[in-house]
């Protein structure tokens, strides 16, 4: 059986027809003979909606009682038992009452979805999460019903159902939509026309980017390569040069004039990574385009114009923004440029904009070489051997005169030495002293600057620039090594921060003490604010410079959105250094935001926990409570009663039944009140030294004589507890031990001393516990097997063992052997216990003592 189908009608404003456009369709179904029934339809007494309910098969509502009142909802259960084809359900966004199976509607309709029911839903465009805000600084009202936008994404077909604000306004007045008189106050309110052409607007647009999603897909699946025009998308190439910027305003003003147009930046790079390009004005460019509304993109490859186009088409693109080559003159003779060959193979489907700037025509220069990547001392060696070197090799080959080719060999080869050790300028030096000697003492006419022979000529410009091509190589290979070398080393701080974040190891204090001493800093802080208006605070803080109480007093300031950013002190850092500092400030604005969200999810689970706790608290008193309670009161109403004489035998049971019945009734609400105190960690005991053999025969109380045998000899050394709390706990433990046991068969109560602990076993012969349930068993509100309501509820163990852990001992349960169940509580010795600081249970030093004690 396959998955139901989606069809949503969504609406654009309230009351365009929504419910009415879905009826209709059922309708159309209908005399197709397909099975369809009206699941849930809400018609808000529209007279005419409700005429179409007429003909449609109805699954009966569900009526819950909600707030004092009786409210109706949809039957799932009775929907998914009728199993229609068809199934319509209403107002999916929909909080469903309390006591239903699910929150939302949307989560009924997935039920009915993975059913194989087909499903005809409504929901407007106001309802949709991701909206909520939008909606409400158009309107002044805040949806309280959202549904996700995935939910409505993913459906199979959504009809936008749409309106005119003058129709829908006259609607309105005619008392289509609301009440008579409630027609003037929401006409001058939500409303009103502008609020309504905005909320159309909305919807136009959401349901436009839909079938754009549509659109890609089914073009990616049937490998269509023309451009299909249905909107305006303006790709502008970048180089990272500086020109970008005039480049993307330009795009940006064209994708504004055509309707729903679409900028797209696309920056390529070679596969070798050589490439000019700076990344900082790259960044700038990116966020440039992301506050236009475009999108960034980074593509790979070596043919600069076919990557460009191929990238054009496949985003079906309809202009190409380009700017004018910054080569010069003499450089068209190298090609047409990227601009030309982009012009000549776009073909007719695509238009390529040739965009003038400030830096066109003024060639890209070499590249300037910022500090010594070579190293101070290899480049002073360097330059000695390029300006040192040929006068020295002069004086020594002027003894020896082995001819005008192997001296040009010979200096070539000082020109090689001073590239490799210093790079492209002390080369450059080399050749530029080397030409001029030999010039001067070995091309005649000699000890002059002229030539007479052409070839010479020849060969010392061929020498010039062999020494210059040379040095160039080597200087792009020393600079090649750096980058590789700062790459690697960004990479390597990278991958380690992110591997730390995506494990949830590095604190926030951690990661900002990180970046403090990976960049020589002072101190680090993020700070944040609330709106645009409000102080900056701190989030976190690492270091011991001074105090920075907004981004702007930092020496560096990284902002990370617009409400947040990291400060630092100490230093100015390098412009290179700030790509990695910003994916610092970036990874801690998401430590921060998942701290957030650990401590939300403790509070929610600390909700849910005490919500579990209330709700089971009720269920007691409704049964295990009113039990005793019901045979106090038989038993009261018995003795009161004048038309029976009763025996001194049968008063003497009856008031035998009302103690019995009050003592469990104590009992049951001492355990519901200490698990109540465990819960909100109003539990402090006062600790002191006890002697557990007057502790545990008190503990007694509550069991049967005879029912237990004790073995606590008297030269134990004392425990380290509350006698009131071990007391209790100690009862709990081997009354549930009591219950259990066989008619007949004694609870054996030992305690033995090992290794500064006390030791306190509560053996029996009963059924035992498995050993995937031997820890459910200290759950709150737990009957471990078939035992019988009235038992108690479930609160004896899980009190023994909070009591336990909140003096620092434990309580667990292992098997006895040859059958039953050993509790062994654990305690310090009272000579054994650190005096100071936290003990093993993680508590620390307890001042206060525990004012309820065991009855």
């Amino acid at each position: 059986m396959g998955r139901g189908k989606l069809r949503i009608h969504l609406g654009a404003a309230p009351g365009v027809g929504k419910t009415y456009a879905m009826l209709a369709e059922a309708h159309r179904r209908v005399e197709r003979g397909t099975d369809c029934v009206v699941a849930f339809a809400e018609t808000h007494g529209r007279p005419r909606t409700e005429a179409l309910l007429t003909g449609l098969e109805r699954v009966p509502y569900r009526r819950l009682e909600h707030g004092g009142a009786s409210v109706t909802e949809m039957d799932l259960d009775a929907v998914l038992a009728r199993r229609p084809r068809v199934a319509l359900v209403d107002e999916l966004a929909h909080t469903n009452a309390p006591g239903s199976r699910n929150a939302k509607r949307w989560q009924d309709v997935e039920e009915l979805l993975a059913a194989g029911i087909d499903v005809l839903s409504t929901v407007g465009i106001q309802h949709l999460e991701s909206l909520g805000d939008t909606v409400e600084s158009i309107t002044g009202v805040r949806e309280p019903e959202t549904v996700p936008d995935e939910v409505v994404r993913r459906a199979d077909q959504v009809e936008l159902v749409d309106m005119t604000p003058e129709a829908l306004r006259r609607r309105m007045a005619h008392g289509n939509i609301h009440q008579p008189d409630q027609v003037d106050a929401a006409l001058s309110s939500y409303f009103r026309p502008g609020n309504l052409a905005a909320l159309r607007e909305l919807a136009l647009l959401w349901v436009a980017d839909r079938v754009d999603a549509h659109l890609r897909r089914y073009r990616s699946e049937h490998a269509v390569k023309a451009i299909w025009g249905s909107r305006e998308r303006i790709v502008v190439g970048l180089t990272g040069g500086p020109e970008g910027r005039t480049l993307i305003r330009r795009a940006a003003r064209l994708a504004e004039k055509g309707a729903g147009g679409q900028l797209l930046a696309v920056y390529i790079s070679r596969s070798d990574g050589l490439t000019s390009a700076s990344p900082g004005e790259l960044a700038a460019q990116r966020t440039l385009v992301e506050d236009l509304g475009g999108s960034f993109h980074h593509v790979v490859g070596d043919d600069i114009p076919t990557a460009l186009l191929d990238f054009a088409r496949g985003a079906n693109a309809t202009q190409i923004v380009l700017g004018s080559s910054r080569r010069r003159a003499w450089q068209y003779v190298l090609g047409p440029g990227v601009g030309a060959t982009v012009a000549r193979d776009c073909g007719p489907d695509l238009d390529v904009h040739i965009v003038t700037h400030e830096e066109a025509a003024k060639g890209r220069g070499l590249p300037v070489a910022r500090g010594a990547p070579l190293g101070r001392l290899r480049l002073a060696w360097g330059w000695a051997v390029g300006t040192a070197g040929p006068v020295v090799l002069a004086a020594l080959l002027s003894a020896v005169d082995p001819g005008l080719a192997i001296d040009m060999l010979m200096f070539l080869a000082v020109t090689v030495a001073a590239a490799l050790l210093g790079g492209l300028w002390p080369a450059l030096a080399s050749a530029a002293v080397g030409s001029l000697l030999l010039n001067f003492l070995y091309t005649p006419p000699l000890h002059t600057w002229s030539v007479s022979d052409p070839r010479n000529i020849v060969a010392i410009v061929v020498f010039v620039a062999v020494g210059a091509s040379v040095a160039s190589v080597v200087d792009l290979a020393a600079r090649r090594t750096q980058q590789a070398a700062r790459l690697r080393a960004e990479s390597e701080i990278l991958s380690f921060l992110a591997g730390n974040v995506l494990r949830g190891e590095t604190g926030l204090e951690d990661l900002l003490e990180r970046v403090r001493e990976t960049f020589g800093m002072e101190s680090a802080a993020l700070l944040e604010r609330a709106g645009d208006v409000e102080p900056w605070t701190c989030a976190g803080r690492a270091g011991r410079g001074r105090p920075v109480g907004r981004p702007e007093d930092a020496d560096v300031e990284v902002p990370v959105g617009d409400h947040m950013a990291l400060a630092l002190t100490g230093r100015v850092p390098p412009a290179e250094d700030r790509r990695v500092l910003a994916a610092f400030a970036a990874q801690a604005a998401v430590v921060l935001d998942r701290r957030r969200l650990r401590e939300q999810a403790d509070r929610a689970l600390a909700l849910a926990e005490g919500n579990r706790i209330r709700t089971a608290l009720l269920a007691a008193v409704s049964h295990d409570l009113r039990t005793p309670l019901a045979g106090i009161k038989a038993a009261v109403s018995s003795l009161r009663s004048e038309d029976v004489e009763w025996s001194e035998e049968d008063r003497a049971e009856l008031l035998e039944g009302i103690e019995d019945g009050a003592d469990r009734l104590d009992h049951l609400v001492g355990n519901l009140l200490d698990m109540s105190r465990l819960h909100t960690g109003t539990v402090t005991p006062l600790m002191r030294g006890t002697d557990l053999d007057e502790v545990v025969p008190r503990a007694l109380g509550g069991v049967p004589e005879h029912s237990v045998a004790l073995d606590v000899p008297e030269t134990l050394p004392m425990v380290d507890a509350d006698p009131g709390l071990l007391e209790r706990a100690m009862a709990n433990v081997i009354e549930n031990a009591v219950k259990y046991s066989p008619p007949g068969e004694r609870v054996l109560v030992a305690a033995s001393a090992l290794a500064g602990r006390v030791e306190v076993r509560v053996v029996d012969r009963g059924p035992g516990v498995p050993d995937e349930a031997k820890e459910r068993i200290f759950a709150p509100f737990q009957r471990h097997g078939d035992a019988p309501r009235g038992s108690g509820v479930g609160l004896g163990l899980a009190v023994a063992r909070g009591f336990t852990e909140a003096m620092g001992g434990t309580l667990n349960a292992d098997d006895t052997p040859g059958g039953g169940l050993t509790m062994t509580l654990t305690l310090h010795a009272a000579d054994a216990r650190p005096e100071d600081g936290p003990d093993d249970s993680g508590r620390g030093p307890v001042t206060a003592q525990d004012e309820r004690r065991a009855s």
